[in-house]
């Protein structure tokens, strides 16, 4: 109970103590309150920051299965499939590497196409020629335009411009302010002569449809016989941080 200044009798020296008395509890009782208030506020941060960790790994472990299955699925043989797998694991763990240095916020767009298209410059001859607005991409729309830029790489490396010395590869990144759109072209040139495949692989139905399914956008695949294009075409809502005032 705090102490009261009505008992009688007290001289001037005990009423100052009581007083000081009483101040040192009501600011101990405030500190509480204060403790009290940020302990509950740790506590609800703590329990949001488990659960994306949760939904970020469930996400993780449902695309390594996914990689794995149609990997194998497309494969012609165990070897072939093994290396797919590799290769597509190696694509997801960088991008979650750069993700990573950025605390999973958001990745700036420059970095994200460097991350993706540096392992594939395999002659060192700079065959990629990159053109891009540097925007901020969130690190849930991350993740699917790396691994769309990975299937592009990979496909080029084996069958496209990247497998031959004079070929070369065009990436131009803009935004459509009015339209509110984000549009990122790919265009293979000097490689050689580009026939469309019998059937769609793995790589092209990940491009074509997961990349429409995770970021609501249109994947343009065209196999022209001068080489590969793809236009990219997506919603800057679905690609940029959500910026909470």
């Amino acid at each position: 109970m705090i102490a009261s200044e009505q008992a009688s009798g007290m001289d001037s020296e005990e009423k100052m103590g009581l007083e000081a008395q009483n101040a040192n509890l009501r600011s101990l009782l405030a500190q509480a309150g204060i403790d009290a208030a940020e302990h509950k506020v740790a506590d609800r941060l703590q329990r949001i920051l488990l659960e994306e960790l949760h939904h970020r790994v469930k996400n993780t472990l449902a695309i390594v299965q996914a990689i794995t299955n149609q990997s194998l699925r497309s494969a012609e043989s165990l070897e072939q499939g093994r290396e797919a797998i590799e290769a597509r694991l190696a694509a997801l763990g960088r991008v979650h590497d750069l993700l990573l240095r950025a605390s999973w916020d958001s990745v700036k767009l420059a970095d994200l196409l460097k991350m993706a298209t540096a392992p594939f410059d395999t002659l060192g001859a700079g065959q990629f020629f990159i053109q891009s607005t540097n925007i901020e991409v969130a690190s849930g729309a991350a993740l699917p335009l790396a691994m769309t830029l990975n299937e592009l790489c990979t496909n080029a490396v084996k069958y496209g411009a990247l497998s031959t010395p004079e070929g070369r590869v065009e990436i131009t990144a803009t935004v459509d302010e009015r339209a509110k759109q984000f549009q990122l072209a790919w265009e293979e040139k000097g490689g050689p002569t580009v026939h469309a495949p019998t059937r769609r692989g793995f790589g092209t139905r990940l491009i074509e449809r997961g990349f429409v399914g995770q970021l609501q956008g249109e994947a343009r695949l065209t196999f022209a016989p001068s080489g590969v294009v793809c236009k990219l075409d997506v919603p800057l809502a679905a690609l940029q941080p959500i910026i909470s005032n």
